[in-house]
């Protein structure tokens, strides 16, 4: 009996020494925790956005009158002058109008001669009392009604005039063709919509993105900030260019609230082409030097060992108020996590800045906990007796 109480004793100091050794390795200093120091270095809070490349000025060029396209004098990509000829609808039909109105102006003026004859006999009568004054205002009411007449018969002659130069449409400014809606033969009708013919981009050496910004970034943004956008035509090469434009008039859209952030960019060698999607990324602030945290340190709360909810964070730097911020945990001497509050700056989603806490470069920040999931709600050993 006596020898089965010294085995089972021998086993338990066993079990014991076995529970030490394995506590002390666990609790290793750098061990349990990965750790990243705190450092300088520059931070660039940008703003991700896609938009549209379009030239600064894009015209329609349509038509007021309808016909049919009989002749065309430009293709796409073409350069064209202001002024020049880029399409003529058939006139047929507008100088048919033309000598119809001539011949009514010459029918129309032919009765104002006579209306104007008959007033002047009616006059020299009435001064010589032959006739009633009565038919003197009739003489002179048919002299106004044809003068009336011829009037109107040259304003219309007038329109018809000009609906023949309308016929010939020429370009309003000197670019390039970017779009050709139209073909030869084809009707154009211009009743209720004025139909667009051609499109014409005046210098696509200097373009513009147009791109929506959530209402929780505009703020940041401000004219002149600086801008760097790919394409995926030429994913390899970054373009360069600057807010132009912040506009006021909001987008909602399933209650999301845009804002269109216009960007100006050099286009020289031609390589953007209007309709391209650009992937820009705005420059709002930047820091160079800065006391910096990797933000896996800000995410980072180790857990209790008691309950395995994460630890509250430590008391505030005595004489110093708590202020909004986050805070970060550091290890302390024995290896254990302290916390340290700080007010944070602007972040650029790797790194952020540190703009008022006690820390200074060099210091371990604990961004991950390595121990066993297990081992992190119960640091103690339970043993169960058979």
């Amino acid at each position: 009996m006596r020898a089965r109480i010294l085995v089972v004793l021998s086993v338990l100091g066993l079990v014991a020494a076995g529970v030490v050794l394995f506590g002390s390795s666990a609790s290793t200093p750098g061990a349990r925790y990965r750790t990243q120091e705190a450092d300088r270095g520059d931070i660039v809070q940008t703003i991700a956005a896609n938009g549209t490349l379009n030239p600064v000025t894009l015209v329609n060029v349509g038509t007021q009158i309808s016909g049919t396209v009989y002749r065309l004098h430009v293709d796409f990509n073409q350069q064209v002058r202001e002024g020049q000829v880029l399409a003529e609808l058939d006139p047929s039909l507008i100088e048919a109008a033309i000598r119809q109105a001539e011949s009514n102006l010459a029918s129309a003026q032919a009765s104002l001669k006579l209306a104007r004859t008959k007033e002047n006999r009616t006059r020299e009568l009435v001064a010589k009392n032959f006739v009633a004054r009565s038919q003197l205002d009739d003489a002179v009411e048919a002299r106004e009604a044809a003068e009336a007449q011829v009037a109107a018969v040259k304003a219309q002659l007038e329109r018809e005039r000009t609906n023949l130069r309308y016929s010939v449409i020429r370009s309003p400014i000197s670019g390039v063709v970017v779009a050709r809606n139209v073909d030869l033969g084809q009707t154009v009708a211009a009743s209720f919509q004025t139909p667009t013919l051609f499109q014409i981009a005046r210098d696509l050496r200097e373009m513009e993105i147009h791109t929506a910004i959530a209402e929780a970034d505009i703020g940041t943004i401000r004219v002149g900030h600086p801008v760097r956008f790919s394409v995926d035509a030429f994913s390899d090469r970054q373009f360069q260019g600057a807010v132009k434009q912040v506009r006021l008039n909001p987008t909602n859209q399933q209650n999301v609230v845009t804002y269109n952030v216009v960007v100006a960019t050099d286009n020289a060698d031609g390589r953007l082409l209007p309709g391209m999607t650009a992937h820009v990324r705005i420059t709002t602030q930047r820091r160079e030097n800065a006391l910096r945290v990797p933000n896996a340190a800000l995410r980072f709360r180790p857990v209790a060992a008691a309950n395995g909810q994460p630890a509250q964070p430590g008391p505030a730097a005595p004489g110093r108020a708590r202020r909004a911020g986050s805070t970060v945990y550091k290890l302390g001497a024995g290896g254990e996590p302290v916390a340290v509050s700080l007010r944070i700056g602007i972040t650029d989603g790797n790194f952020s800045e540190v703009v008022e806490g006690e820390l200074k470069p060099g210091d371990a920040l604990i961004v991950a906990d390595l121990a066993p999931k297990k081992e992190r709600k119960s640091s103690g050993f339970s043993l169960r007796m058979f």
